[in-house]
């Protein structure tokens, strides 16, 4: 129940902190909105002044008259003043948590996370649902916040949640009916203290389940098998080992084989390489916890399509084809990628430090990659684990680089964007690093036209 007489704290006017300042406003309550930046970079600052009280250019005290604060994902725990109102026992949460704490009862949660692969897995799991004609919605870390949803409402059937790390440091309560947990590897070093803190973090989203609950886990990775010997929720299991016994989803060749009759054949899927497939299994069975039909579920996943940024098919030129794959912001993602394609790829990386040992991807690239085109701050790293290990040409340019790929490159060679790394050295996100690449590839169609 929505307690309006208590004052919640925002922290930081990004789109989830809006969200839920908004819905808490909706509800009757009071908010106070907190931004570490000046109001003329907030592009909203001018209507939240109207609707809110607010402050800019840093967060003062003014935060510790607050019952509760909502923090935004991107704002590290250590700051001073979270410190301060953790000692003064003033609660913090996120705004997971927040939405969790005021949804319908009738909706039910279906929240997935892992370090790779969450928002092609929680979209394939909304597009089955949707395709079965239920009312579903994507939210969370993907698309629009949980709380701009009328979320407080009866009549939304499922809530398909994309989680990450930092929104499951803060949750108090956050109890999905399906928790989908795809895989731990290292990733965010430069905000944990160390690999054990992160995936600790990333099995808090089994916490507070029960056996009436559902834990959808890789079977395949001893890591995830660690951190969730001991949860309380039924565990549904997928795997990409040959017919699996233990796995009610598995690999088999080029089929999906789902439950005890169910075949779904790769080719259907829309999306490529063994991550992928995974993928699928997990979504698959993400919708089966909750609705047991295998055979509709197979017939629904088929025909999505890959998310932009996702091992994106971009286009060809002169028979070279070029992906987008800029979401693939570590060294995983990357091993992904690269074993997605049977035969050797001209690889781009590198961009701004999260703290990973690139040495771990030596041996796939020596296997999988026809040369690697390194551009970004994290040059002298990579150049340092794979000097005289793999073919390698370090350009500082990101548009030099990949016309250097491309000029190099055959006919039936692959360009692929696989960075491994954020995007912050000099993009504003992934998002705006992988539209650069497709506005470069899109400019070499062009120029090739002509000729």
């Amino acid at each position: 129940m929505f307690d309006t007489n208590k004052k919640y704290g925002i922290l930081g006017m990004a789109r989830s902190g809006i969200a839920a300042a908004y819905k808490i406003k909706e509800l009757g309550g009071t908010a106070f909105l907190s931004e570490q930046q000046w109001k003329d970079k907030i592009p909203s600052s001018l209507q939240l002044m109207q609707d809110f009280s607010c402050e800019f250019g840093g967060h003062t005290n003014k935060l510790l008259e607050c019952d509760c604060l909502i923090v935004s994902p991107g704002i590290p725990l250590t700051i001073p003043i979270l410190t301060r109102a953790q000692a003064k026992g003033i609660e913090l949460i996120s705004e997971i948590e927040f939405g969790y704490q005021i949804k319908a009862p009738d909706s039910k949660i279906i929240a997935v996370t892992g370090s790779n692969g969450k928002s092609t897995t929680a979209s394939l799991i909304h597009f089955i649902l949707e395709q079965m004609g239920y009312k579903s919605i994507l939210a969370g870390n993907i698309g629009d916040a949980f709380c701009s949803y009328p979320i407080h409402k009866p009549g939304i059937e499922f809530i398909v949640l994309e989680i990450s790390s930092f929104q499951l440091d803060l949750v108090s309560s956050f109890k999905p009916d399906v928790a989908v947990l795809l895989n731990i590897t290292p990733d965010h070093l430069n905000r944990y203290d160390s690999f054990e803190d992160y995936a600790a973090s990333k099995a808090r989203i089994f916490k507070y389940q029960d056996e009436n609950d559902s834990a959808v886990l890789f079977l395949d990775s001893p890591v995830v098998a660690r951190w969730t010997t001991n949860i309380q929720a039924r565990k549904l299991l997928f795997s990409l080992q040959e017919l699996q016994p233990k796995a009610y989803a598995c690999l088999s060749g080029k089929f999906i084989h789902f439950g005890l009759s169910t075949i779904v054949s790769i080719y259907d899927l829309g999306i490529r390489g063994p991550h992928n497939y995974a993928n699928a299994m997990a979504a698959m069975l993400a919708v089966h916890a909750l609705v047991p039909d295998s055979e509709a579920i197979g017939n629904a996943v088929k025909g999505f399509k890959p998310l932009t940024h996702r091992l994106e098919y971009v286009g060809s030129v002169r028979g070279v084809s070029f992906y987008n794959d800029s979401k693939a912001t570590n060294t995983d993602s990357v091993r992904s990628a690269l074993m997605s394609f049977e035969r050797p790829i001209r690889i781009m990386m590198g961009g701004s430090d999260k703290g990973e040992d690139f040495s771990t991807l030596t041996d796939v690239l020596q296997a999988k990659a026809q040369k690697v085109y390194i551009t970004g701050n994290t040059q002298d790293q990579m150049r340092q684990a794979w000097l005289g290990k793999v073919p390698l040409d370090c350009i500082d340019d990101f548009e030099t680089c990949l016309r250097t790929a491309f000029e190099e490159a055959l006919a039936g060679d692959v360009i692929v964007l696989s960075p491994a790394c954020a995007s912050f050295d000099h993009f504003q996100n992934f998002e705006h690093r992988g539209e650069f690449f497709k506005q470069i590839v899109a400019s070499i169609m062009a120029e090739n036209e002509k000729k």
